[in-house]
Formats: C-alpha cells, structure tokens, sequence
C-alpha cells in the first residue's frame, strides 16, 4: 500500500502543478485540462492491464512532465526547439531506463525532480532577462534626460548670449553707430548659421535625435561626418526608423568610448538617402575590437546596452524585410542598412 502510494504521488504532484498553473494563466484558459485526472486514471489503467502498476505510474508520469512542459514552454515560447528535444530524449531514457531495470520508483522522482529542476532553471534566466531590460530602459532613460539637459543648456547658453547682443545694439544705436549696429548683426547672422541644426534630412523626428545624439558625441570629442536625406514617404515608421537609427549612434558612441589609446581615431561617420529605390543607412565608427564572427552569435555573446541595441535594430529590419551587413575591420566598424521605400 505505501509502494503504491509513493508511485502515484508523483503523477498527482504533475496534475495538480498543471491544473493550478492552467487557472493561473490570464491569456487563455481552457477547463478541458479538468478532465486530466480522469484522462490520466484511464490511461494508467490500459497500461497496468498489459505491463503493471509501476510502470503504468511511471509512463503515466512522464506523459504528464512531457505535457506540462510542452504547454508551459515550447507552446508559450520560452525555450527554443532544441532545448525542447533535449528535454524529452532525457525524459524517454529516464523512463526507458526505469521500465527495463524495473526501478521505477527511483525513476519516477529523478523525472519529477528534472521537471522542477528545469523550470526553476528557466524562472531563474526569465527574471534575470527582465531585470536586464529594465536596467536597458533605465539607462536608456537617463542617456535621454542627458540628451534633454544638453539641449537645455544650450539654449540657455543663447539666451544669455541674445541678451548680451542686445545691450551691445542698444550701445550702438544710443551713439548713432548706425553702420557699426548693421555689421553686427550681419556678424550675428553668420553665427547663427553656423550654430543651425547638425542635420536637417527632411524628417523632423529624425532631425531630433541626430541632433541630440551627434551633439552629444561632438561633446565627447569624438570627430563626426554626417549626410542625410530622406525621402517625405517612407514604408518604414517614424518611430522605428528614429529606434533603428538612435541604436545604431548609440552603438558607435559606445564604441568610440571604450577607445582609450592616443592613437586610436575615435570617429563615426552617418549617411543616410536613397540607394537603389531603397533607404540606405551606414554608420561606420572607430573601434578598438576585432570580430571575426558578424552574425547571431555576436549579438548573442555581446551584453549590456550593446547586446540590446543589436536587437533592437535586427528586429526592425526584419520587420521591414530590409538588409543589414555588419563589417569589422582594424579600427573600423561599419553597419549598413537597406529597407525598402
């Protein structure tokens, strides 16, 4: 009588995990899975009628650790293909070995301890993945607030200057300086062509973060080379393409950070217009790494902001059905972009 209950209590701690984890869920709830533990009784029943009671308990168990991974993991996609096979190939030796050797008490505990091993392993990778992201976002945010206060103090920066301009206007006026007060303000024409925005592409938004991004680099000495143009109609979103871009001058500044040698040329270049009836976008910057590896490896070994920007900018030119080639050589690493008009 103890044997037995020690067979079942496996089986019935794999239900009730599945039913409490079926309510749980607020997406989509399906009360078919009330119907497990009868399911589950009959099933145990064909299988004791043609081997026994032991080995209907264990292959009764490893369906359900089969069926609760598949419905909570790959179906809900947060483990690949791979990874799922894995996982059941050492379900199905585990079993296998149990059945043949007859130890399938032992047997059905290490699979339920498998079980609860994995998941935990992949709660545990799931809230460090979150808890990453949100550092992005709230790095992401202050380099905002910094892009902002720049902005900001550059205004002010004119609106101190504005007011000393006027005091020497009025100086000049009061003692009939007439010609003297013209070619100031010719001068101050000038200066104030030279202060315009960095870009002017023809999108506003675009406009916006190239500006503050680029103004940020040039105060962090890095040398910058800019063209832009794009097309008043585009396929891609102005949010997006503000995402794919701002990642990609991120990307380049960070880069050119990391540069700590005073023979390292810390540089990025931007070009951005029509190529082939396509946007084509590149930005190349100074680099003190080699990677000879360019594809999803290297975004996947890369962390921290660098990691998530790479994503960000692959899942926009997927989105699109755009192209993106990446290129690394000594000191220079180039990104290209294509994304159908």
């Amino acid at each position: 009588m103890i044997t037995v209950c020690l067979e079942i209590i496996p089986s019935a701690v794999m239900m009730l995990y599945l039913l409490i984890r079926q309510v749980r869920r607020k997406d989509k709830k399906s009360y078919l899975y009330l119907l497990l533990p009868f399911i589950t009784a009959g099933i145990w029943y064909g299988i004791a009628r043609v081997l026994d009671g032991s080995a209907a308990s264990l292959l009764c168990l490893a369906l359900l650790v089969l069926l609760t991974f598949w419905t909570l993991q790959m179906k809900w996609r947060r483990m690949s293909f791979w990874s799922h096979g894995l996982f059941c190939l050492i379900t199905g030796i585990i079993t296998i070995n149990g059945i043949v050797n007859a130890d399938r008490l032992i047997n059905g505990y290490i699979l339920l301890m498998l079980y609860f091993l994995t998941e935990s392993n992949i709660s545990y990778l799931k809230k460090t993945y979150e808890e990453s992201t949100i550092l992005y976002q709230n790095q992401l945010l202050t380099k905002q607030v910094n892009e902002v206060q720049n902005i900001y103090m550059t205004m002010r920066g004119w609106r101190h200057d504005y007011h000393n301009h006027l005091q020497t206007l009025k100086a000049y006026l009061k003692l009939g300086q007439a010609e003297e007060a013209a070619g100031y303000l010719g001068r101050l024409e000038s200066d104030l062509d030279s202060i315009n925005y960095l870009i002017e592409s023809g999108n506003v938004n675009l406009d916006a973060i190239l500006n503050s991004k680029l103004s940020l680099a040039l105060k962090d000495e890095i040398d910058i080379h800019y063209k832009a143009e794009v097309p008043k109609e585009l396929t891609v979103s102005d949010i997006d393409l503000c995402v794919l871009i701002g990642n990609l001058i991120d990307n380049a500044v960070e880069s050119c950070n990391k540069m700590t040698g005073q023979e390292e040329k810390r540089f990025i270049r931007l070009y951005v217009g029509v190529l082939k009836k396509q946007l084509y976008i590149s930005v190349s910057n100074g680099t003190n790494e080699v990677i000879r590896k360019l594809d999803e490896d290297y975004i996947t070994t890369k962390r921290g902001n660098h990691g998530h920007g790479l994503k960000r900018i692959n899942n926009i030119v997927e989105k699109y059905e755009g192209y993106i080639n990446r290129k690394n050589e000594p000191g220079v690493f180039v990104t290209e972009v294509m994304l159908p008009l």
